[in-house]
């Protein structure tokens, strides 16, 4: 509806602003973050430099962009998988593993897209703040799966940094209780804050699983190997559940 109410212009600079968005991820699908230059794309849209600059303010705006979008649509797809997943009535176990499976299946369909949000930091570049609520987007729905957890002694540390971190910063008890409110309430309760420090501590792990994991399968560092991803994530996401006695948790 909003696009059907947009004038001429508008829809023509939304266009060229896709436009000059697809072209950057072809730049960053042959040679990475690095490889982005705005005069290439200009030439290949038969504009000139100038011209180009009415759309993006200049290479740190562009990259602005795309890392909203790749944050955006990954939180999406991790959204999508988290409702399918409860939908069909399986055990909290079972759920980490959709979850984990969803986030291997986007970054395998968007490896270069991916490796610009989860890779190497592009030299001289420093990410908008509010790239920091949008990876929370993505990591937001394991919070629920470990807030039903109970902690084990192997996870025992993390919890308590967690019951910290907590306490010092109120965004994080806030992200907590947008996608886990049984977790978050009442905070002021020793249950409650133990519920809050277990969903945290349990996303936070499971996203350096999934890091560590995902970004060496899409880095190619499994190639020769006889393993696939999805069994070697698989088996990281069962030693997380134990850890957290996901299996002694209620569906």
């Amino acid at each position: 509806m909003e696009r059907a109410q947009q004038g001429p212009r508008a829809r023509y600079r939304e266009q060229t602003r896709a436009e000059i968005k697809d072209l950057a991820l072809r730049q960053l699908a042959e040679g990475g973050g690095t490889a982005l230059a705005l005069t290439r794309i200009a030439k290949e849209m038969g504009l000139s430099g100038p011209a180009l600059y009415r759309y993006f303010a200049g290479r740190d705006d562009l990259l602005n962009a795309l890392i909203r979008d790749a944050y955006d649509d990954a939180a999406a797809a991790m959204a999508r998988a988290a409702a399918r997943s409860a939908k069909g009535s399986q055990g909290i176990r079972a759920r980490l593993h959709d979850l984990a499976e969803a986030y291997r299946t986007w970054a395998i369909a968007e490896p270069h897209r991916y490796l610009l949000i989860q890779g190497a930091p592009v030299p001289g570049y420093v990410a908008p703040a509010d790239t920091l609520e949008r990876a929370r987007a993505v990591l937001g729905p394991f919070l629920p799966l470990f807030a039903a957890g109970s902690p084990g002694p192997a996870v025992a540390a993390t919890v308590d940094e967690m019951t910290a971190w907590l306490a010092a910063d109120g965004t994080v008890g806030a992200w907590v209780a947008r996608y886990a409110p049984e977790a978050a309430g009442p905070p002021d309760t020793p249950a409650g804050e133990a519920r809050a420090a277990s969903a945290l501590a349990g996303a936070v792990l499971a996203w350096t699983q999934l890091h560590g994991s995902v970004s060496l399968e899409v880095a190619g560092q499994f190639a020769g190997m006889a393993h696939r991803g999805g069994t070697l994530l698989g088996a990281h996401m069962e030693m997380l559940a134990d850890a957290f006695g996901l299996d002694q948790a209620p569906a």
